[in-house]
């Protein structure tokens, strides 16, 4: 019996009309505005900073990004200050492709996504159709049954498993993919992807993919280590309700917090994860804990699994938990960890690297 491709379904029903917040995800509570009623003025205000900061940020990178290489050469402690401040939503695609080399990628391998996604028949196929409705359920471009939204997405995560066959497809990618297509195109998106799993500009995040997720577990265990060393007696009361981060933890790094974080935080983060690698994820982690350690401390086992997967609003707060993220230091600590991870596990390794594949530049 010959498989069904997405190409083979028909459209479903446009789903109805319902108030959307202003990233385009359905309001749970049709009568909630996004946040609190601002005064005139106050809007006024806000209105007027972002457009000063869209300036900012049009003057640095240049049309089309043109100047973006040279203002990171020549000031990029100001480069970072930005970016942790937030990418003016209107240029955090193009800046995203900036920041993490896909945009090099795709000028490096013209045709190369058309041939995948056309050409190529991959064996997930099947399983990225049975997902593709799990990803960001709640989103206008993703709710109309193969639709455009489902569509793009299945055509990014077929390319993916055919490019790199030894990762294939994991569900886990579908989010990452997902986030990235409601800020660039279908092309675009694919390279991002290879860019962050390949390691075009940090280290490569393929590991949380591959069998066994041997990177989760490195991961994970880093992020044990950094808990007890940050927050003792959290960490002792963790222990004692025998909590590890494996029960809590792991959809952070799969997802980068864009699995069940509110959106306008997980973007932030993003903002920087491209930016500075995946200590962010380690930084927010701890700082979210650190936010709730009094309320933490006090539950037992159950209530705590509940608390770890369902924070409180106030603790989601980007200008808020951001900063105390950022003040964490745990740089060389973490490469420390990762040291003592892989005497104690043996280095994790994998043949058929990028560069053989000729898809990266060397440096």
């Amino acid at each position: 019996m010959e498989k069904k491709k997405l190409d083979d379904y028909e459209p479903g029903p446009v789903p109805s009309p319902r108030p959307l917040d202003r990233f385009g995800f359905v309001k749970q509570d049709a009568n909630t505005s996004d946040g609190i009623v601002k005064s005139r003025s106050a809007y006024e205000y806000e209105r007027y900073k972002e457009e000063r900061k869209v300036r900012k940020w049009r003057k640095m990178i240049g049309v089309g990004g043109s100047d973006w290489k040279h203002y990171l050469r020549r000031k990029p402690h100001v480069v970072k200050r930005r970016i942790r401040k937030g990418i003016p939503d209107c240029l955090r695609g193009l800046v995203w492709q900036l920041i993490s080399g896909s945009r090099d990628l795709l000028l490096m391998n013209p045709g190369v996504y058309e041939q995948l996604v056309i050409y190529e028949t991959s064996a997930s196929e099947l399983d990225i159709i049975r997902d593709i409705s799990r990803t960001f359920p709640s989103h206008v471009f993703f709710q109309q049954r193969h639709g455009p939204g489902q569509r793009s997405l299945y055509n990014v995560l077929k390319a993916y498993s055919v490019f790199d066959r030894d990762v294939g497809y994991v569900q886990g990618m579908g989010f990452l993919a997902g986030l990235l297509l409601l800020y660039m195109s279908e092309e675009d998106a694919f390279w991002l992807l290879v860019a962050l799993l390949k390691g075009a500009v940090h280290a490569p995040m393929e590991g949380l993919y591959l069998a066994g997720l041997p990177l989760v577990q490195q991961y994970l265990f880093q992020f044990e280590c950094l808990v007890r060393e940050h927050l003792p007696k959290l960490g002792e009361h963790f222990s004692k309700e025998m909590i590890n981060p494996s029960m809590y933890a792991s959809q952070w790094f799969i997802t980068v917090f864009s699995y069940s974080f509110p959106f306008h935080l997980a973007l932030r983060i993003w903002d920087v994860f491209l930016y500075e690698g995946v200590k962010i994820v380690f930084k927010v982690g701890l700082a979210l804990l650190k936010y709730c350690h009094d309320d933490l401390i006090k539950l037992p086992f159950e209530k705590l699994i509940h608390a770890l997967k369902n924070f409180p609003e106030d603790a989601m707060n980007p200008d808020t938990l951001l900063p105390m993220a950022y003040s964490i230091k745990i740089s060389k600590r973490l490469e420390e960890l990762k040291q003592e991870y892989e005497k104690k596990n043996g280095k994790i390794r994998r043949s058929g690297e990028l560069a053989e594949k000729q898809i990266l530049p060397s440096n």
